[in-house]
């Protein structure tokens, strides 16, 4: 493949990845300057999607949307996981326990991606966030219990390169160095779970913990559970009482999770580590 059928691949994902941000559609004008592609190359792309049957036009408007089969194609990676019938019925039981609601990650490369959920709150506050938002890890109960189960070396060269940038609208509490970011991973080893309070959201709490293939300590991690809730009701005596549910859920997961063989991440060398560090610092 040379450069030129690579830099066509890399447009049709932002073209994707666009119309998926897209509510209830874009034009093709709109859409080619957010992408800063000219107008014709970017309906080549959208001609080219659509016959592959991912992308549609609205006959009225003629905005480009995304159809159903990215959601199908997602279902369908779920599907022959498992994820039906295994990890919803865990989820399932511990938001009914926890009466919060709870979601369930899984580890894609150097990062998390939401998969699965159920709410347990059935009256007053809900917290009920979208699932398509990303997991911003140093800022999320979700993602530092991720990275506190990785060497620290790995767990700061990934947070260096994405940086302590945070989508609007997360909380006051949102860590943004590294030093802060040292002592949250410490204590959540400590601890077995993460906690985040105003972090995710404002008035928020979350608690999560990782799981992965029982009786292997060293295999990697599959991906995290969490419970969330309203600060006003998830207090310490509450994240207290979650905690064994939590950790519970866990434990399940991990003696019936059918984990894709893995290729363990080389831990980054000493000087690169270093180098981010100090870089990141020096920006803080």
């Amino acid at each position: 493949m040379d450069s030129s059928q690579i830099a066509n691949v890399d447009r049709c994902l932002s073209v994707l990845e666009a119309l998926a941000d897209a509510s209830g559609g874009i034009a093709l004008g709109a859409l080619a300057r957010q992408l800063q592609l000219p107008k014709s190359a970017t309906h080549r792309l959208l001609q080219a999607l659509a016959r592959r049957g991912y992308v549609e036009q609205d006959p009225l408007t003629q905005d480009y949307d995304l159809s159903l089969k990215m959601a199908t194609l997602g279902f369908r990676f779920l599907d022959v996981r498992r994820l039906p019938d295994i990890a919803q019925r865990s989820i399932d039981r511990l938001a009914a326990a926890s009466g919060e609601y709870c979601r369930l990650a899984m580890v894609d490369g150097d990062g998390l991606a939401w998969v699965a959920c159920a709410q347990g709150a059935v009256q007053g506050l809900r917290y009920d966030p979208p699932m398509g938002r990303e997991v911003v890890l140093h800022a999320t109960a979700t993602g530092k219990a991720w990275l506190a189960t990785l060497p620290e070396g790995d767990a700061l060269r990934i947070i260096c390169t994405r940086g302590f940038v945070t989508p609007p609208g997360f909380g006051t509490q949102v860590i943004r160095d590294i030093d802060t970011l040292r002592r949250h991973l410490d204590a959540t080893r400590l601890r077995g779970y993460a906690v985040a309070v105003d972090e995710g959201e404002p008035g928020t709490v979350a608690v999560a913990a990782c799981f992965r293939t029982a009786d292997q300590p060293d295999a990697p991690v599959g991906g995290t559970v969490s419970v969330a809730g309203p600060g006003v009701r998830l207090d310490a005596a509450r994240i207290d009482a979650i905690a064994p549910l939590l950790l519970q859920t866990t434990r399940e997961l991990a003696l019936h999770w059918p984990l894709r063989a893995r290729q363990v991440r080389p831990r980054a060398d000493n000087g690169a580590v270093g180098a981010a560090v100090n870089a990141a610092t020096a920006a803080a």
